[in-house]
């Protein structure tokens, strides 16, 4: 691993920083400290943000729109992302971008390459169904050939911004012989296409994130079929090592660990003793450091092995578990901090009782729900330790 942090890495870092602090959107951030949900618009003003600096895709290619930053600067980008607490971007960038500039034809790419860099295309992913979540190849949404078209039929789950999505990429079974994943398509739909209803999930902390997708009949050109029929696992894994990889989360639980101990060391009531003296809390802050030390590293390693041309390999699993179980735990361990203010129901939640307690106090418990769901998505943990045993392991 070559990563070294010169002078001009420093100047970088004040670059990005001043920037960042000078640009972020004024209403984004008034409604995040309020603790309001984000809208797509929201999103979005972030997002075009970042277009017009020329900083939203760093990990492109140049020539689709990339930085060209060695792996040093895409790292300390990440960084002061995570410590200025900015919005994530749109949800394809970093999944379906990938996916189209590797492995799209030339329409593909200036179809839809340059209205997912400019926010004017929004996607979603339309991968898990009721039946096949951490058995993905088991999924039974159809596509049969018709002349020029799929006719798709069949329902997908937790569908993120689906409500949202102008288009949308799907796994979908295309040959139901042999074994399962060697009979599974990848295919792009718009979202505006007749046949398809997207009903809201409604998640435990009461937000709308995820939904349900039916097809009922869709008529989808064979034009949007990426790469060759039948071979849509190969891509399908493409995309989930990228989607895993940003799963891990490091810059933000680092910032989410700063902000952990200022908030145990002096933002509780007045009449309390910081919690920071207490030596088992005190314990358990210093174990999740060192862990997320430990996954930190790992992550430099991959941003350098991707630096040489080289895309993630079984390491995103390893990232993947272990950024989420650390980001877990510091949600946990924040919820502790706020303690009975942290009620579920005490504010933010549909409940009619007003703030009390400390501000961060509102967020902790929310967030600890929406947590849960992270050693699921993306594959779920258990999957990936398999994945590790077998491609890291050998076993």
């Amino acid at each position: 691993m070559d990563l070294d942090f010169l002078p001009e890495h420093a100047d970088f870092r004040k670059e990005v920083r001043d920037w960042i602090e000078a640009n972020y959107p004024a209403e984004t951030r008034r409604k995040q400290d309020a603790g309001e949900t984000l809208g797509k618009e929201d999103i979005l003003a972030w997002h075009r943000t970042l277009y017009k600096k020329g900083w939203l895709s760093p990990s492109w290619p140049t020539q689709y729109g990339g930085t060209g930053w060695d792996s040093v600067r895409k790292y300390i980008f990440s960084e002061e992302l995570a410590r200025a607490q900015t919005c994530q971007t749109s949800f394809g960038l970093g999944m379906i971008g990938p996916v189209l500039y590797t492995f799209g034809t030339p329409e593909q790419k200036e179809k839809f390459l340059t209205g997912t860099m400019t926010g004017d295309i929004w996607w979603c992913q339309g991968y898990s169904e009721p039946g096949a979540g951490s058995d993905l190849a088991g999924l039974s949404t159809r596509a049969v050939r018709d002349g020029d078209h799929y006719i798709v039929s069949g329902q997908k789950t937790w569908t993120t911004q689906g409500h949202f999505a102008d288009w949308g990429f799907f796994l979908v079974r295309t040959n139901a012989e042999g074994k399962k994943q060697e009979g599974i398509s990848f295919l792009l739909i718009d979202m505006k296409s007749p046949g398809i209803e997207v009903r809201p999930i409604i998640t435990i902390e009461g937000g709308h994130e995820v939904n349900d997708v039916f097809l009922d009949n869709v008529r989808v050109p064979v034009a949007n079929l990426i790469g060759e029929e039948n071979k849509g696992w190969t891509v399908a894994k493409y995309l989930l090592g990228h989607e895993r990889t940003g799963i891990a989360g490091v810059a933000r639980s680092k910032r989410g660990i700063e902000r952990l101990r200022e908030l145990a060391a002096g933002e509780l009531a007045d009449d309390a003793q910081p919690l920071i003296n207490d030596s088992d809390f005190r314990r358990k802050v210093a174990e999740l450091e060192v862990d997320l030390a430990a996954l930190e590293y790992t992550e430099l390693r991959s941003l350098a092995s991707e630096s040489s041309g080289k895309g993630p390999g079984p390491e995103a699993s390893l990232l993947k578990v272990k950024g989420t179980e650390v980001g877990q735990r510091l949600t946990e361990l924040t919820l502790e901090a706020a303690a009975h203010y942290g009620a579920p129901y005490a504010r933010g939640m549909g409940g009619n009782i007003g703030p009390i307690g400390p501000d961060f106090a509102g967020k902790a418990a929310p967030t600890y729900f929406n947590m849960r769901k992270t050693s699921i998505f993306g594959g779920s943990n258990e999957i990936q330790r398999n994945i590790i045993a077998k491609a890291v392991l050998g076993l």
